[in-house]
């Protein structure tokens, strides 16, 4: 394969904020949230240049090591060589260490981007390679398959590789993110979870999450018993105390509460009549936001936008 050519104007990449996991669908569910990460990439004659603005200004490395370069560099090497040099502007809203996918973001804004910058990059790096490629930098594909498709998702692992449906999900539903102030790692959250869980928890699970595909795209009436989860949550609620204790309340209000992805950001899926009220219910030391859903995805959008 002969090496790539670059477009020698910047590109603009717009990726949006997650939430995996919806309560039963553990490492499978994935909702794409109106909460956006921009970035913009150009190739340059020498070296790397990268601005930081928003979530993570102040500690994220300016290098090589930054998730987005090396999610860039991966994908470069895939569509043929590396360029000369980079300039990088950030534009980050999506709070880091949260259960939001931050880093999913960071990924796929890598990966798109790079396939935007490549002259024919669409020919040499397809969608279902994208989605390949973001998967096995972040190690599941559950966040990085919302990311990139919108909307609501379903992803799999089949013979090594990753699989995504994506699906519309009801126009009626208003997702609330409540963010507390401390992040949780995703390592520490994870390595709460046991080894193997009662069958009876298993069977429920699967049931649910079954119900909460038919709940989120046509009946959201079904939101709370959908919802409900026996796999992750309850073994995750030591590090997160008072976002298991935020789940536990809002639901017995009969708001489908879960948390989100790896914690310790705490969604309610509202509608348009209880959002704002849904909103003030968690009190103090929680920043709460009335998000849309997202329905695009990653997207390459104009400069001027």
């Amino acid at each position: 394969m002969a090496g790539p050519a670059f477009r020698a104007a910047a590109v603009r990449v717009r990726v949006p904020a997650t939430s995996a996991n919806l309560g039963p669908g553990f490492d499978a569910l994935g909702l794409a949230l109106g909460l956006y990460d921009d970035v913009v990439v150009r190739v340059a004659d020498s070296g790397l240049h990268i601005d930081i603005a928003g979530e993570g200004s102040e500690t994220l490395p300016r290098d090589e090591s930054h998730l987005l370069v090396r999610s860039l560099r991966t994908a470069f090497d895939l569509l043929g060589g590396q360029p000369r040099g980079l300039e990088i502007v950030c534009a980050n809203r999506i709070p880091h260490g949260r259960g939001l996918g931050s880093s999913s973001a960071a990924i796929c804004a890598g990966i798109v981007a790079a396939r935007a910058v490549t002259i024919g990059g669409e020919a040499r790096l397809d969608d279902a390679a994208l989605l390949e490629l973001a998967t096995e930098i972040e190690g599941h594909p559950d966040n990085v398959a919302a990311c990139l498709l919108g909307g609501f998702t379903l992803s799999w692992m089949e013979a090594g590789n990753a699989r995504a449906i994506r699906m519309e999900p009801n126009d009626s539903i208003v997702p609330v993110v409540f963010v507390p102030g401390k992040p949780v790692l995703t390592e520490t959250a994870r390595g709460l979870l046991p080894r193997s869980v009662p069958h009876v928890d298993a069977a429920a699970n699967a049931g649910r999450a079954a119900l909460l595909v038919e709940a989120l795209t046509r009946r959201p009436e079904l939101l709370l018993p959908a919802t409900e989860d026996r796999l992750h949550q309850e073994y995750r609620a030591p590090a997160m105390p008072e976002s298991a204790a935020l789940v536990e309340r809002l639901r017995a209000d009969g708001i489908p509460a879960v948390i989100s992805g790896a914690g310790p950001t705490v969604m309610a899926l509202a509608d348009a009549d209880s959002a704002d009220k849904v909103s003030h219910l968690a009190g103090e030391g929680w920043a709460a936001n009335r998000l849309d859903l997202d329905v695009q995805g990653a997207s390459v959008l104009p400069l001027a936008t």
